[in-house]
């Protein structure tokens, strides 16, 4: 689980909140159960309509990705590659029957593309049927940022909607003046709630949910050029410097570190 998740979600609210008090006000004062309704309920109402029901079965999973990110290891990915092409080059593309069946953790991506090689299908179409399989995920990846970065946009809509709302009913009843200031802040308290919602939950996790699909994109398109290489019977050695082009700096590092001892 990404703890930092609620780390940053926490620092984020409690910073904002403590700098209020720290200008003199009061903690409970920013609580106001109406324009949490209107704001949050706003919102919600908002996004649901703007997006199909296939779509919004699917936050739950969302949020899944959000706590618990896939775990991506490109520098293992390229050590894996580099060692079966070297099985395959001894033995023949049939081999990877074998390593299909003996490895159950294998990534279902890797194993259908190793499949593909292995039923002898053409490298033309073995990149085709990959590459729609990732589009399709990373495309579903986007639907789901896409529903939280429209909330991030209606909430703040709300919020003023609640503040108009609030001071409707405010300018409606000044018959008792001594109260009006106390109603004004109530009646803001909606905008508050907006503009921080969309700033500190929904659009974060709309980036959160893009930053996931392009580390996937990236472990996926790697996966797919190191089965084609397999696939084309190039030489392991020149297979890793292909795909290195994939890592950072600190990836390279790991890589290099785990190279070496695998020569060892």
């Amino acid at each position: 689980m990404d703890i930092s998740v609620i780390i940053f979600l926490f620092l984020g609210i409690i910073s904002v909140v403590a700098g209020y008090m720290m200008e003199g006000g009061q903690a409970t004062a920013l609580l106001g159960a109406t324009a949490a309704v209107i704001v949050f309920g706003g919102t919600i109402g908002a996004t649901g309509l703007s997006f199909p029901m296939d779509i919004l079965k699917r936050i739950p999973k969302m949020l899944k990705v959000l706590f618990s990110p896939r775990k991506t290891d490109l520098p293992v990915l390229i050590s894996y590659f580099k060692d079966v092409s070297y099985k395959t080059r001894k033995n023949g593309l049939l081999s990877l029957e074998g390593e299909i069946s003996n490895d159950p953790n294998l990534d279902p991506f890797i194993k259908k593309g190793l499949q593909l090689v292995v039923d002898g299908v053409d490298p033309q179409a073995v990149r085709s049927i990959l590459e729609l399989e990732l589009d399709s995920t990373s495309e579903r990846h986007k639907n789901g940022s896409d529903v939280f970065e429209s909330a991030g946009g209606y909430a703040p809509t709300m919020g003023i909607v609640g503040t108009v709302m609030g001071l409707v009913h405010v300018l409606g009843n000044l018959e008792d003046t001594s109260t009006l200031g106390p109603k004004i802040a109530v009646a803001f308290l909606a905008t508050l709630y907006g503009i921080g919602s969309a700033n500190l939950l929904w659009l974060p996790i709309a980036n959160r949910l893009k930053q996931a699909d392009e580390k996937e994109v990236k472990e996926k398109t790697l996966i797919i050029e190191g089965i084609l290489y397999i696939q084309e019977g190039i030489n392991p050695n020149t297979i890793a410097e292909k795909l290195k082009s994939f890592l950072n700096k600190e990836e390279l590092l790991k890589y290099e570190s785990i190279d070496g001892k695998a020569e060892l």
